[in-house]
């Protein structure tokens, strides 16, 4: 049968881009289909005003929430997808978040393999997006075949002083890994790279910089613009995939592949699948397991503004620590708490598009004494946290679980920061309807009757079916998840070269 392409990849986010990378060297006939454009490099890239108070970037997309409301999700529809606005940080998730144990409410279930089995493909995922880091800091730092690639981001003067006080408060400060080439993004302009989209081609190394541009360079890899894919086709006996069928210029189009990878981010991969159900596969495709849009997670999060009046914040991006000092065991509750890390700079204009009613001149004088931090905690699964579709409206259903570890956490971080000499301490809890590090809708595992794929990112159900985003992941874990998104990208597209003599 001749068909349009060997492998159609829906999405060139992170998983959909290194998937894409993973495959080109093979000669194989790749199409990647994005909803979205190119980002232009225009000046609003680097305007903190444009971003953070007209919002200049953001999708007018609405979601339904579980109480009824639609909402702006803050999801992004461009070449990298939500990548091109990330913080660039690379975590790997530690040992223990592959083992089931127990937190204050509840238990994470752990993976079907271990952190040994991921190593390998965390080192290569590392290598693709140039991270930078240090080892020896962190006492939950997993086991490493090898260095980062690069040295870490160093600490602007201002976040030397910081991370002396920390240590002298009893924590651990330890070097983000990140994404970022430092020089080459502080050239184009002086900012943070937190929510400022790489417009640029050099600096941070988001998947459309990194692994698409790649992929890209081989010539049988081809990518399409401005195309949603609305639905996926099977055979009449639904054994495998056979078209997608796809939105672009006002018309419908099908495009035939021999193997179709979804990467659309953990909600819209979902929507995709559920929407595409048919006579064979009447709750969505490769939901035999009835596991397809449950257990959605978000992570618990929180800002927190951490202030001395006699220490002042001259520093242009900021985020390069972060503490794992109550990641795997809080000394009095003994149980998981979760990772504090730095946000990038926070200008008087970002300060006062959270606070809209501040006067522009207070929050500049605040932001100039401010420190921000980001405090994230594990959503564990629950298969009544859901994304469903009701037509073309897609409903988030997030049911939030282990809070009280994120407020624990709250407790404990404000008491590091006062003993680091930080007397004015503020909090903001983001709300159920904050998605960023959206997960856990098409989760791997070795039981089809208990996940959606398996351990290669494969449906149990459907041979040619592959999804390699966020989906796909047990557990959120409690640190950003990129990089594990890249590497089980890695795993997904040897396994597809091994499956098929021709890729």
């Amino acid at each position: 049968m001749s068909r349009d392409s060997d492998v159609i990849i829906i999405g060139s986010g992170i998983g959909g881009a290194t998937l894409a990378s993973a495959l080109a060297p093979s000669g194989a006939r790749i199409l990647i289909l994005e909803r979205g454009e190119h980002l232009a490099d225009t000046p609003e890239a680097r305007d903190d005003v444009a971003i953070f108070e007209r919002g200049f970037y953001r999708s007018d997309e609405e979601w339904i929430g579980s109480d009824g409301r639609k909402f702006l999700p803050g999801n992004y529809y461009y070449v990298g997808g939500n990548s091109k606005f990330y913080g660039a940080v690379m975590y790997r998730y530690r040992v223990e978040d592959f083992r089931a144990r127990p937190h204050l409410q509840g238990t994470s279930p752990g993976w079907d393999m271990s952190y040994d089995d991921m190593e390998p493909w965390y080192a290569r995922a590392e290598a693709l997006f140039k991270v930078r880091g240090a080892t020896g800091q962190d006492p939950t730092e997993p086991p490493r075949s090898g260095p980062f690639p690069f040295p870490a981001v160093p600490d602007e003067p201002a976040l030397q002083r910081v991370r002396e006080r920390l240590k002298r408060a009893g924590v651990h400060p330890a070097s983000l890994p990140l994404a970022i080439d430092i020089d080459a993004w502080l050239k184009r302009g002086r900012t943070g790279w937190d929510a400022f989209p790489n417009t640029g081609g050099a600096g941070k190394i988001d998947a459309e910089v990194g692994p698409l541009a790649d992929a890209l360079k081989h010539p049988n890899v081809r990518l399409m613009t401005g195309a949603q894919v609305v639905r996926l086709e099977t055979g009449a006996d639904g054994h495998e995939v056979v078209a997608a069928v796809l939105r672009r210029n006002g018309r419908e189009e099908r495009l035939t592949a021999r193997h179709f990878a979804v990467a659309a981010g953990a909600v819209q991969s979902a929507a995709l699948l559920l929407r595409s159900a048919n006579a064979a596969h009447p709750t969505g495709l490769g939901n035999r397991s009835d596991q397809l849009g449950r257990n959605f997670m978000n992570h618990n999060t929180s800002a927190m503004i951490t202030l001395n009046p006699f220490l002042r914040n001259d520093s242009v991006y900021q985020k390069t620590l972060f503490f794992n000092d109550f990641y795997n065991d809080d000394p009095q509750v003994h149980a998981p708490l979760g990772n504090v890390q730095l946000l990038g700079r926070i200008t008087g204009n970002i300060l006062k598009a959270q606070v809209p009613a501040m006067p522009r001149f207070l929050a500049r004088l605040m932001a100039d004494r401010a420190f921000g931090w980001f405090l994230t905690s594990e959503d564990l699964p629950n298969p009544n946290s859901r994304v469903l579709v009701r037509g073309e409206d897609i409903v988030m259903d997030w049911q939030r679980s282990n809070m009280d570890a994120h407020h624990l956490l709250i407790k404990r971080t404000r008491q590091v920061m006062k003993r680091a000499g930080f007397p004015v301490v503020m909090v903001r809890i983001f709300g159920n309807k904050t998605t960023s590090h959206q997960c856990g809708t098409a989760r791997l595992g070795t039981d089809p009757r208990a996940s959606v794929v398996d351990l290669d990112c494969r449906s149990h159900d459907i041979p040619n079916l592959w999804i390699t985003d966020a989906s796909v992941l047990p557990t959120s874990a409690a640190v950003n998840p990129a990089l594990t998104i890249a590497a089980l990208a890695l795993k997904a597209g040897e396994a597809m070269r091994q499956l098929d003599a021709q890729l």
